[in-house]
């Protein structure tokens, strides 16, 4: 090898070397990213399932001017109906009622006094999800213009119903009524497999919700402000 090609050689392998460690750098530095992002998203399970553990219906709740409960399960409906008999609002909206529920169906389920259900019961049979629900009930509470509502539903729905009904209801004041099915308290969850399922799962879809407030909120024609102006897909 002459010296012309020895120096060409050495010159190259001059130059691999740098590109070789800063391929290097950037995988430990992506490494320490993903391990980072890990660490906190276990964290911030823990956190999320201590919160909903902690969480209990409230005895006697101050009376707001209105309830709204979100269907999932006939304890919200229970509990709904308990504060409205209660006087606890003056009247109660029933939110993701399946299209095929009449009003007297649901009159039956709950066992609520008929006279009070025809008058001060209201369905919304348009939400599909909790964004949905956050939208209809914006309609509802900004058309009777109340400034208090009883947020009704299960303890390890609440954080993300109050996420999305807090950045559509900002008028109005949310006293979160949560219906606390199994005791999860004292870590329990963590020897409950249906719990720590329901928790994990809960906790994904809190996550979304939390990445959704980075879009802005912007008014639709009905004036109801909703967040990015979601189409029927995200719904």
């Amino acid at each position: 090898m002459s010296r012309q090609d020895s120096i060409g050689v050495t010159e190259s392998a001059a130059t691999s070397r740098p590109a070789r460690s800063a391929g290097r750098i950037a995988a430990r530095v992506l490494s320490g990213l993903l391990l980072l992002t890990a660490f906190c998203f276990v964290v911030g399970f823990g956190w999320f399932a201590s919160h909903v553990a902690h969480l209990a219906t409230p005895a006697d709740p101050e009376k707001a001017d209105a309830i709204i409960v979100l269907t999932g399960g006939q304890s919200r409906l229970d509990a709904a109906m308990d504060l409205l008999e209660s006087g606890k609002g003056k009247r109660l909206l029933i939110s993701g009622v399946h299209p095929s529920a009449s009003r007297f169906q649901l009159q039956k389920a709950t066992g609520g006094d008929k006279t009070l259900f025809s008058c001060c019961v209201d369905i919304d049979r348009a939400a599909l999800d909790t964004i949905g629900n956050a939208e209809e009930s914006a309609k509802w509470v900004e058309s009777h213009a109340y400034g208090s509502v009883i947020l009704v539903t299960n303890n390890y729905h609440m954080p993300r119903s109050l996420l999305e009904m807090g950045r559509l209801l900002r008028n109005a004041r949310l006293e979160p009524y949560p219906v606390v099915n199994s005791d999860l308290g004292n870590g329990n969850w963590m020897t409950k497999p249906e719990a720590l399922r329901v928790l994990f799962t809960e906790y994904n879809k809190y996550l979304l919700a939390l990445a959704r407030g980075v879009v802005p909120l912007k008014p639709t024609p009905d004036g109801v402000t909703l967040a990015g102006a979601a189409s029927p897909a995200v719904r």
